[in-house]
């Protein structure tokens, strides 16, 4: 290995051709662990409860809170990161609707065996006894799924369009989505195991389809309606 002084390891790292990475794995890895912390609703619960509620619901405020959380933490503030500090395009980001021949073929491969997923997690113990993140999703179920969009607005951004193709344009495709499937991965630790080992293979599919589609529609789309049907047929039979 090539000995390399202090200074020029600084160097290095603030060199231009290295700032646009740098700067979205570090606001990445911060905004996550924010989140997570942070926005959870049991975080809520402990410290926020007794500040504000709404619907007089505890229990649908921490997930709202939650939800939202993640749209501004995961999606707002790293697109504001992408256009203003970065200089960089959105619709690069894969926000548009790209080529929707393509998006749409996807969506017919892809939607009916997200939705055989949902099925199929809506009859595992531990799936049920986690979902919905919502437990008064049942008494108001439309407001459920419009909070809950806000979810997957957000993350959909941060990993498929703000890691992966904002990172794809610095380092090359392959090695980001690589960075996306890990981190959303580990985003899933204390989720039911089904669900943690499957978020490796679907994130590799949605990271392929943003780049084969050049949208965020497809992932988006069929991610919705893996959480939306899988909570509507827990709901159901209870």
């Amino acid at each position: 290995m090539q000995d390399v002084s202090l200074t020029n390891c600084l160097l290095e790292f603030i060199e231009k051709k290295n700032r646009a990475p740098a700067i979205i794995l570090f606001s990445s890895v911060l905004l996550m662990v924010t989140w997570k912390v942070c926005f959870s609703p049991e975080f809520y619960s402990e410290y926020l409860s007794g500040m504000f509620v709404l619907m007089g619901d505890k229990e649908a405020t921490g997930a709202i809170y939650h939800f939202a959380g993640c749209f501004v933490m995961l999606g707002v503030i790293p697109a504001l990161i992408a256009k203003f500090v970065l200089g960089d395009k959105l619709v690069d980001y894969g926000v548009g609707l790209g080529n929707m021949r393509r998006t749409l073929g996807a969506l017919a491969i892809f939607l009916p065996v997200f939705l055989l997923f949902a099925y199929f997690g809506s009859i595992d113990s531990s799936v049920v006894a986690f979902y919905p993140i919502n437990g008064s999703a049942g008494k108001m179920f439309a407001l459920h799924l419009a909070t809950y969009s806000l979810f997957y607005l957000g993350w959909e951004f941060h990993f498929r369009g703000y890691l992966q193709m904002g990172l794809g344009r610095r380092i090359g495709i392959p090695t980001a989505l690589w960075i996306q499937v890990a981190a959303s991965t580990l985003l899933h630790i204390g989720r039911p195991g089904s669900e943690l080992f499957g978020a490796i293979p679907a994130a590799i599919l949605w990271g392929i389809l943003v780049v084969y589609t050049r949208s965020l529609l497809a992932c988006l789309i069929t991610h919705m309606a893996l959480g939306f049907v899988l909570d509507w047929l827990i709901v159901s039979s209870m």
